[in-house]
């Protein structure tokens, strides 16, 4: 008997498929582009924890973007991918340098230090970016004893707020940690985002600009599941293999991890995602710019919308569109409204229309 036919599924859909938020782009589902790859990868046996062939193909396709040394290794999320690169950076008395914004920081239940047993030495920023002077900060101490030894700088792009950092800028940092003995580790969780704003090939700010390690994020942009470490430069990182055990982020089906990521970046699935994303924020931010109250408090440069607004306007509103609060002290609250790779126009204007509606019931 063939084990694969049998009854029809009992399996029933307990949500609205039409419902969208403005949350976290984490809300929305899986590209149909890359659900018709992962139906072309099951079936049959492939061998497990990274010897299959669509691992093997990813490995030139990621190469095609970041350059002839990259190698990488998908895991299952980016927290897990995060703490992957970072481990294999640092040494056991190792810090990171990072903003006191960045999700490692402030999003990630303190993982990277808890599981991987380094410290973060965060600075306050203006924007989400950090700058050289910046890292100047944190960066001394490296033949002391009593404190940790900046080994690493993590720069996110796009930024937790939402910015961008130029190609010239990582540049410029990436130059000045290695004058220090330090790499450089990039969070891509939205980094197809920053691509498409920038409208510049990937590895311009990250292979060519000198960063040595990226965490690639494809979940918040269309992928069902999974991220990958790509170590740029193979003398900053050891061990990712072993590490990425460790850390519990092996996949023993990778094959159904790698051929999503192929889906986005063997052609410009990734690419067409965010374009989208980022143009569906920046029609959300102009107009919520038209209404009373309402402030937008940094640039629109990808997918991301920060507003500060009157608390009971944010709380009625929340309350018909979900969204998340990022600072709620004093009477007015500061906001994030995200897009997705499937929000709509639609969408977008009906959330317009409902902050507009809920603002003038308080005017």
């Amino acid at each position: 008997m063939n084990p694969t036919r049998g009854a029809a599924t009992d399996a029933r859909r307990h949500h609205d498929p039409a419902a969208r938020g403005f949350a976290s782009d984490n809300y929305a589902g899986a590209h149909p582009e890359v659900l018709a790859a992962l139906a072309l990868a099951n079936g049959g046996h492939q061998i497990a924890y990274g010897e299959d062939e669509y691992t093997a193909h990813l490995q030139e396709v990621v190469r095609g973007h970041f350059g002839p040394r990259a190698e990488t290794f998908p895991v299952f999320n980016g927290t897990g991918s995060n703490v992957v690169a970072l481990q294999a950076m640092v040494d056991r008395w190792g810090g990171v340098i990072c903003a006191e914004s960045a999700h490692i920081n402030t999003d990630e239940g303190g993982a990277p230090e808890r599981v991987g047993a380094l410290k973060l030495l965060t600075v306050a920023t203006p924007d989400g970016k950090l700058t050289p002077g910046l890292v100047d900060l944190q960066a001394f101490g490296f033949d002391d004893e009593h404190r940790a030894m900046p080994q690493v700088v993590s720069i996110t792009q796009s930024t937790e707020l939402g910015t961008l950092y130029t190609p010239d800028e990582i540049r410029a940092l990436c130059e000045h940690a290695h004058r220090h003995g330090m790499a450089v580790h990039l969070d891509g969780a939205r980094i197809a985002n920053a691509a498409a704003a920038l409208d510049v090939p990937v590895r311009e700010f990250t292979t060519d600009a000198g960063v040595d390690v990226v965490s690639f994020g494809g979940t918040k942009n269309g992928m069902l599941f999974g991220e990958a470490v790509i170590v740029l430069n193979p003398d900053a990182a050891r061990a990712v293999k072993r590490l990425r055990k460790l850390s519990l982020q092996l996949p023993s089906k990778m094959r159904f991890v790698s051929v999503q990521l192929e889906a986005l970046l063997a052609g410009d699935l990734w690419l067409r995602g965010a374009r989208h994303g980022n143009a569906m924020a920046r029609r959300l931010a102009d107009g919520a710019r038209g209404v009373d109250g309402v402030e937008i408090i940094y640039p629109v440069q990808s997918n991301g919308v920060f507003a500060r607004l009157p608390r009971d306007v944010a709380e009625r509103l929340q309350k018909r569109v979900r969204f998340y609060f990022w600072n709620e002290t004093g009477p007015e609250v500061e906001v994030r409204w995200m897009c997705a790779f499937d929000t709509t126009e639609d969408d977008v204007d009906a959330f317009v229309q409902a902050l507009k509606e809920e603002s003038a019931r308080t005017a």
